[in-house]
């Protein structure tokens, strides 16, 4: 008695397990996250602090140090790299792979905590830290433009209004703000007044300090009666500050307009964001770990309305860039690769079985063995990422085999005249060790993948295990469902029965079969020339393997163009970059449009100020700048041996 003998003898119970198989793969399809990428957990934190106005000179030496002093008594830390700019500190630290990421976070918050004695007092908050993985790119990117708000204000009602509510929505774990900062009053100090009335800095900075002291003013007493004193001295405007007292000079005041210029303007003024040539804020998301990213997209746009009213009507958001497309993309085009695949297969089977019944029965195992593969990976926590997808399109040539050789020894013993349900049972019997032996042997192909060590072990580990996983369940439909179809499907028809088509099908075969029997012959009878053929075909495929390209994830095109600044010392200064970004972007339109050819929708943001731009002058601050072709097109190569590269990030939709 052999494993498949109990299902063949019991149709409907086959039958209702083969239905559990088939609802518990569609539900399970439904609940899958969607990502690009395997959700991995390398275990690399990255630690960020903010301080406006801080040279990279002074964020290295009193901020990148302390962190670095106690970041590094932290366990198992194999490399810990540390960058400085203008305002920001970013300190990336790579642990062992076997480290548990969830622990070391632990200890990198522990670390933070520990260091911020160690901190300076300007320092605001404490510095930030989160996990790094390469599936965590930005999911949903918006942007806040106003025709009568300044950035400043769209960023203050950024921060605190949207930025909370964006991070309320289910699936959103981490909302980022750029392209300006909150508001502030700059003070640029002139020289020549200050060395006129012999004023030095630290007298300016006192007085700023004290106009900024909100300390408590006391209280007044009389006859039994304490009345206290409220009173907001603070200074918020430029207004306000224009009139302050800095000194006394022969019994005259010397008010901060008299030696200074005082405006309305931002705490970082080197950041600035553009969308559609308009000044803008950007929102950036980012997804929880293992939350679908095409759900949470949805989910927030479906708040775009409610997010709409609750800022000011004077500011529009829109979204500048929506990362899904290019996943949606991907998985409409996965599943109708699935589908054709699964299509011509069954097709091949119905051609050389020359039986529609017989076909019917592979167009069964085909897509039960791939929905049974979905149940197997919801259990097991994996996504359906373009690895992932690929394993599954991979393993439709694979699951097939099975059932075709169960089907194929079946039907054999039926067109000798034995019955069914006795075909059934006596080619299951014949041919179960076989199809476990072609099983088993699929299986430890993968094994080497699923041994691999490394980021990319872990990164290939889903393909490996989903494309296992497929050939496991293909080979327990094989040896219980299909033999039940065989033995209850009247799979034998006779010669007369046939139509046009089965009959011109099976003249075709006939002659391929007669094609295959000259050239075998032929090359039996030469082995030198198919010898020295199999030499040749060899070292083709060293050749080959030397000259295709390499490389880590295969290349696609997105639409985005991304730039890194480049920084050109005493050449351009911040009022360089905001007086010329506009006119940057009608530049960058021209090259962009003969770049994408005749793509004529375009979204633009500086990430960074301090780059190269071409030769300009400007009357008001007497500097210059010079601009140089900043960054690489996808879609045109003749764009990428530029000399510079532009801070920025564009989208062609």
């Amino acid at each position: 008695m052999s494993f498949s003998s109990v299902f063949v003898k019991r149709p409907v119970a086959t039958t209702l397990l083969t239905a559990g198989l088939a609802l518990a793969g569609c539900v399970a399809f439904f609940l899958l996250p969607v990502a690009p990428l395997p959700n991995v957990d390398l275990p690399t934190i990255v630690v960020t602090a903010q301080m406006a106005g801080a040279s990279p000179e002074t964020m290295a030496s009193s901020v990148a140090t302390p962190l670095e002093r106690h970041l590094g008594t932290i366990a198992d830390v194999d490399e810990m790299t540390s960058s400085s700019s203008t305002g920001s500190t970013r300190i990336i630290l790579q642990f062992g792979l076997d480290r548990d990421i969830d622990g070391a976070a632990r200890d990198v918050e522990a670390a933070i905590n520990a260091a911020r004695a160690d901190l300076p007092a300007a320092l605001k908050s404490n510095p930030q830290y989160r996990k790094l993985n390469p599936a965590d790119a930005p999911i949903l990117i918006l942007a806040l433009t106003s025709d009568t708000l300044t950035p400043g204000q769209i960023y203050d009602a950024a921060s605190t209004v949207l930025q909370q509510k964006l991070s309320q929505v289910n699936g959103v774990g981490q909302v980022q703000l750029s392209g300006a900062s909150l508001p502030a009053v700059r003070v640029e100090l002139n020289p020549r007044a200050l060395f006129k009335y012999g004023i030095g800095l630290e007298d300016v900075r006192a007085a700023l300090a004290a106009a900024n002291a909100n300390s408590p003013k006391g209280a007044i007493e009389d006859k039994g009666i304490r009345y206290q004193i409220y009173v907001n001295d603070v200074a918020r405007t430029a207004r306000e500050y224009q009139s302050l007292v800095v000194a006394y000079r022969n019994g005259a005041a010397v008010r901060l307009a008299d030696v200074a210029d005082v405006s309305d303007s931002v705490e970082d003024v080197r950041n600035l964001g553009m969308a559609n040539g308009k000044p803008a804020v950007l929102a950036i998301l980012f997804r929880q770990p293992g939350a679908n990213i095409i759900d949470v997209v949805d989910a927030v746009k479906k708040e775009l309305p409610a997010l709409q009213a609750a800022i000011p009507p004077s500011v529009q958001l829109t979204v500048a860039n929506d990362r899904t497309t290019s996943i949606r993309a991907s998985l409409r085009d996965v599943e109708h690769t699935m589908m054709i695949s699964v299509s011509l297969v069954v097709l091949v089977v119905f051609l050389f079985l020359r039986n529609g019944r017989a076909a019917l029965i592979p167009s069964v195992a085909v897509p039960l063995s791939l929905l049974g593969t979905f149940g197997a990976m919801y259990l097991a926590g994996f996504t359906l990422d373009n690895l992932s997808l690929m394993a599954l399109t991979v393993a439709t040539g694979f699951v097939v085999d099975d059932a075709i050789v169960m089907l194929e020894n079946i039907t054999r013993h039926i067109e000798q005249g034995m019955p069914r349900v006795q075909a059934a049972l006596q080619g299951a019997r014949e041919v179960g060790f076989t199809v476990l032996s072609m099983s088993l042997s699929l299986v430890a192909v993968f094994i080497p993948i699923l041994l691999m060590g490394g980021i990319v072990g872990r990164f290939f580990q889903e393909f490996a295990v989903t494309l296992t996983m497929a050939i496991l369940v293909s080979l327990v439909v094989s040896l219980t469902t299909t033999p039940m179809m065989c033995a209850n499907l009247a799979l034998h028809r006779s010669p007369k029965k046939q139509g046009w088509v089965l009959r011109t099908s099976e003249r075709a075969y006939v002659l391929s079969h007669r094609l295959y029997d000259k050239t075998l012959c032929w090359a039996l009878r030469n082995p030198g020339t198919i010898l020295l053929v199999l030499l040749l075909t060899i070292g083709l495929n060293f050749y080959l393997y030397i000259v295709v390209p390499k490389g880590f994830m295969p290349s696609e095109n997105t639409g985005d163009i991304f730039g890194n600044g480049t920084e050109i010392p005493h050449i351009c200064r911040h009022h360089c970059t905001r007086s010329c970004g506009p006119d940057c972007c009608g530049l960058y339109r021209g090259w962009w449009r003969r770049a994408a050819r005749g793509r004529h929708k375009f979204r633009l943001g500086f990430r960074s100020v301090e780059a190269p731009f071409r030769t300009r002058r400007f009357d008001r601050y007497g500097c210059c700048a010079t601009v140089a072709p900043a960054f690489q097109c996808r879609w045109c190569p003749n764009f990428s041996k530029w000399r510079a590269k532009l801070p920025c990030w564009r989208q062609a939709e």
